[in-house]
């Protein structure tokens, strides 16, 4: 409710206009200082937290419940309403409420209206969160989850003493990330809204989830939900990273931060999937706890010149191979003098030696750690590793 009201004061702020905030069974949720304009319908609607059954009437016959956009509604003395201008909130086809301002004493602005209009997705997240204020799975859920997340024990006898988690059963992160799309409002929404679909139809796996900045949580107990089932519920393409299974819902941080960084690492390796196991990433496991400045000197300027890129995919791509030749040139379709010829223009560029086992495992595990920081990103997936 504290994020819900600071969005409505600062929007009020910036417009220089009180404003009130109703659901979408047009129940007072949030509202402004009222500094303004004041009519009988806004008092009351403050004082009884909810339109009466007859101005509601009269706002839906003037089209508010189909508006996709910001529409002006006319007044009515007789109910002693002012115009208004009506922002309706609503993320893809789902109504959540109504943003209210009235329409007189001077009339609003249409840039007014039109940045009002622009508020919507962050109103929508948060009218959302307000939306699912029912016992637990609101704001107690989402405040234990959190703790959960971050190691705090206490966090898992709540969720088990509450019944949102059975207490003798193992638990399973699993981390959604956009694949593209940079993380806004709108776009968190429409994540979180894939997840509790989802979780009403996993009801006995006993699920729980949480919304970070540019990630979605997901925890379950037993094993995880299936790859595909979990891709299928979200709006938008992802990659999955997938924890470890841990005996207790108290050590579920543990798993979390698998899940996160085997995200983590295959939204920049995209030759391993759409979805990764933290226990199945090889040697990525070690490396997203390297630093990449610990790169194989040689490979700097390489790295830092783009002609320079179908060589560290020609190298790439036989170390993957374990130096075989052979198969380096029929997985590059690369004539065989060709490739030796690559080969040769990297050992002096990078002033190493391929023949050498040390030098080979410094600039394979160096190429791998360059993908993680995004420092090295080839055009081809990679060969397997």
């Amino acid at each position: 409710m504290a994020d819900l009201q600071r969005a409505v004061d600062e929007l009020a702020a910036r417009l220089e206009r009180p404003l009130l905030l109703e659901d979408r069974h047009q129940r007072v949720v949030a509202y402004s200082e009222q500094n303004g304009a004041m009519d009988d319908v806004r008092r009351d609607s403050i004082l009884r937290r909810h339109t009466v059954p007859e101005v509601r009437q009269w706002l839906r016959a003037a089209g508010i419940t189909e508006a996709t956009g910001p529409l002006r509604t006319p007044g009515a003395p007789q109910l002693g309403l002012l115009p208004r201008v009506c922002v309706p909130v609503r993320h893809a086809d789902g109504l959540l409420g109504f943003l209210w301002f009235i329409d007189a004493e001077p009339p609003m602005p249409q840039p007014a209206v039109a940045e009002a209009a622009r508020a919507v997705p962050g109103l929508a997240l948060a009218l959302f969160h307000e939306s699912l204020a029912s016992g637990l799975a609101s704001q107690r859920e989402l405040e234990a989850v959190t703790g959960l997340l971050l190691g705090e024990r206490d966090a898992a006898r709540q969720l088990i003493e509450a019944g949102a988690f059975p207490q003798a059963q193992p638990v399973t992160v699993q981390v959604a990330r956009p694949r593209t799309a940079e993380p806004d409002d709108a776009l968190r929404l429409a994540l979180e809204q894939g997840l509790l679909a989802l979780r009403r139809r996993l009801s006995g796996h006993h699920p729980l989830h949480l919304m970070r900045y540019d990630h979605a949580v997901l925890l379950t107990a037993g094993p995880p939900v299936s790859a595909d089932e979990l891709h299928a519920a979200m709006p938008v393409p992802v990659v999955v990273g997938v924890g470890r299974p841990r005996p207790e819902l108290a050590l579920a941080a543990e798993s979390y931060r698998e899940a996160r960084h085997a995200a983590e690492v295959t939204a920049r390796v995209p030759g391993l999937g759409r979805t990764a196991e933290w226990a199945r990433l090889g040697v990525y496991r070690m490396l997203t706890q390297l630093p990449d400045r610990e790169l194989h000197p040689g490979l700097e300027g390489l790295l830092a010149d783009a002609q320079y890129l179908p060589l560290l995919e020609t190298l790439e791509t036989y170390l993957d191979l374990a130096g075989s030749a052979v198969a380096t040139s029929k997985a590059l379709r690369l004539h065989r003098t060709s490739l030796y010829y690559r080969l040769q223009r990297v050992e002096e560029l990078a002033r190493t030696d391929l023949k050498d086992g040390g030098e080979r495992l410094a600039l394979h595990l160096s190429l791998k750690l360059a993908r993680l920081s995004g420092r090295y990103l080839p055009r081809e997936p990679p060969g397997p590793s």
